[in-house]
C-alpha cells in the first residue's frame, strides 16, 4: 500500500460519518449523511447499513451511480469516490455487517425486512488536502 492509500484509509477509518449521494427520479443529486461504513475492502468496496424503506433505496434501484465522501473538518481534508451502489438483502451479507446494538433500530434482528446493506464499489476518487486535489482511478 502506498502512502496516499494509507493516508486516505486513515481518514476514512477515523471519521464517524460519511456522505452518500444518489440521483433522484428528476435527475437531481441527493446527499445524505450516514454512519461510517461498517466494513471496507481497501479503497474499492464499502458496506453501509440502512433502512429498506428509505427513499435513497428507490434512487439506487433506478440508477446505481453514486458517490461517497469523507472529510475531516479540522484539517479541511476530504476524499470523494465515484462508483456504483448495490442493495444487498441476503442473510450472509447482513450477518457480516450486523453489530450488537443494531436491534435498537431493527427490532426483527438480522431478518428484519427493513434492514438492508448498501455495497458501494468505487471506480475513481478525488483527494483534497493542503489546497490541492488529486484524482485517481481505483483498480
Amino acid at each position: 500500500m502506498n502512502d496516499i492509500e494509507k493516508l486516505i484509509g486513515d481518514l476514512i477509518d477515523h471519521e464517524t460519518l460519511a456522505f452518500i449521494g444518489s440521483i433522484d427520479d428528476e435527475g437531481y443529486p441527493n446527499i445524505k449523511a450516514m454512519l461510517a461504513p461498517r466494513k471496507r475492502e481497501k479503497l474499492k468496496i464499502f458496506y453501509f447499513t440502512t433502512t429498506s424503506s428509505s427513499i435513497k433505496m428507490d434512487h439506487y434501484k433506478e440508477n446505481p451511480k453514486s458517490s461517497i465522501y469523507f472529510c475531516n473538518h479540522n484539517s479541511f481534508t476530504g476524499i470523494m469516490f465515484k462508483g456504483k451502489m448495490e442493495i444487498l438483502t441476503d442473510y450472509e451479507t447482513k450477518k457480516m455487517i450486523w453489530r450488537e446494538g443494531d436491534q435498537e433500530y431493527f427490532l426483527g434482528g438480522i431478518d428484519d425486512p427493513d434492514f438492508s446493506v448498501l455495497k458501494f464499489t468505487a471506480e475513481s476518487g478525488r483527494y483534497y488536502s493542503n489546497f490541492k486535489s488529486e484524482s485517481f482511478e481505483i483498480d
